[in-house]
């Protein structure tokens, strides 16, 4: 994805953007150079030169924001259909336990809506909503915390591999004994 928050631009961070591509316009129009620019307005060579090309073929009509690159497949209306469905829990929907996956989410919009996400898309989308990751808060009461102990300290060794040691010589190709 492009952004980091994999869902673009907020509409105050792609105004603030806007502005900086018409400030830039304006100084276009007193013939200062880009690395000066650039410089000034705290953004790359590279985006002053894409700018200032996009300026020369249209004006600084070419350097106003197009809105957000995509729409939300699912509106704000449709997400509380969605919100309402999940409050009915995985059994409800035909999963065997009561644990909510961003798998099973993606699933249910396909059923309920015909829309297709990917489960980085429905973690943004569920994010955006003020939604967050639940960890369960207690460990299950089948837990046998002895058991555990013991496979740690007995089994967990033997599974573990080796250290990779530090001494001259001693690499993936050159094993003692492989040469």
């Amino acid at each position: 994805m492009r952004y980091a928050q994999g869902g673009g631009l907020t509409d105050e961070r792609r105004a603030f953007r806007e502005r900086l591509r018409l400030e830039a316009a304006e100084r276009f129009v007193r013939g200062e150079e880009n690395a000066v620019i650039a410089h000034d307005l705290r953004v790359s060579l590279r985006s002053v030169q894409r700018w200032r090309n996009a300026w020369s073929q249209g004006g600084a009509r070419a350097l106003a924001s197009k809105g957000p690159a995509s729409l939300p497949l699912l509106s704000d209306e449709l997400f509380a259909v969605l919100e309402a469905e999940l409050d009915k829990g995985p059994l409800a929907h035909g999963w065997p336990d009561q644990t909510w996956t961003l798998a099973r989410i993606k699933t249910l919009i396909g059923r309920q809506f015909h829309k297709s996400y990917t489960i980085q898309g429905v973690a943004a989308l569920l994010k955006r909503h003020g939604w967050s990751c639940q960890v369960p808060a207690r460990r299950a009461m089948e837990r046998d915390e002895a058991a555990v102990a013991g496979w740690v300290k007995a089994t967990w060794p033997q599974v573990e591999a080796p250290r990779r040691r530090s001494e001259p010589g001693w690499s993936s190709k050159t094993r003692p004994g492989s040469r």
